[in-house]
């Protein structure tokens, strides 16, 4: 499924969160600005006011939103934004350029799987160390980059688990679905078994080998690598 199309819906309910969820994130409704009334998104959307109010409720409790007495319901500042909720990402990715988002999520990748390529060399077992490499191995004998992406993703949030760090895993974890937006995008290019593999597998080395340092530079290197992957898949220069 392409992540630039909405998500079906299967009731207006889900509709409205989802239109006011992509209008706020979009910009469209802007921090401090106030929703349109309840009335008339009532009659917009055909929907009561009960639904009308649970709808808000998923939106506040989603860091969007939030009641004030006599002021309406306003959108609150943008680092209120609950970001790794499922739907937030969801529309934080829709109405984002690809490449401005991919970058941000590049950023992010930079900062945590070094850490957990790091934290995984030293506390890994033996039956973590195994679930890696199977996933490296099928990597190995996927032959086209859609039988290559459940693997690469399977990679790497086998080491997120082999951190032993519940808080780190669920933060990989809860980026997954971004994650597989940019594997599924990067991985698309023809000399991926030439330089990706290589890289992965020094990472898997490392990590065998109980080598924090060295598996916190062989990810660092499979990151820069996936980074101008990417940009040259999207058809622009990497940035800087």
């Amino acid at each position: 499924m392409d992540y630039r199309k909405p998500k079906p819906r299967k009731s207006m309910h889900a509709t409205l969160v989802q239109d006011l969820g992509m209008q706020i994130v979009s910009g469209q409704l802007e921090p401090g600005q106030k929703l349109p009334s309840e009335a008339s998104l009532c009659e917009e959307y055909a929907v009561s006011r009960p639904v009308f109010r649970e709808a808000m409720r998923v939106l506040t409790a989603k860091g969007l939103v939030h009641a004030r007495p006599r002021a309406g319901t306003l959108v609150r500042p943008r680092r209120d934004w609950h970001m790794l909720d499922p739907d937030v990402l969801h529309w934080l990715m829709q109405t984002t350029p690809q490449q401005e988002f991919f970058n941000t999520l590049s950023s992010v990748r930079w900062v945590i799987e070094p850490a957990a390529a790091a934290l995984a060399a030293t506390n890994a077992s033996e039956v973590d160390l195994a679930a890696i490499e199977e996933a490296y191995q099928r990597m190995e004998q996927a032959v086209t980059h859609e039988e290559r992406l459940q693997p690469d993703l399977d990679f790497h949030t086998r080491i997120a688990d082999a951190t032993h760090n519940d808080l780190l895993a669920y933060l990989c974890n809860m980026l997954s679905l971004a994650l597989r937006e940019s594997v599924r995008y990067s991985n698309q290019r023809p000399n991926f078994h030439e330089l990706a593999l290589p890289r992965h597998k020094a990472i898997l080395t490392a990590i065998k080998n109980r080598d924090a340092l060295g598996a916190r530079h062989a990810s660092l290197v499979q990151l820069e690598d996936a980074r101008v992957a990417l940009s040259k898949v999207l058809g622009q220069d990497p940035p800087a």
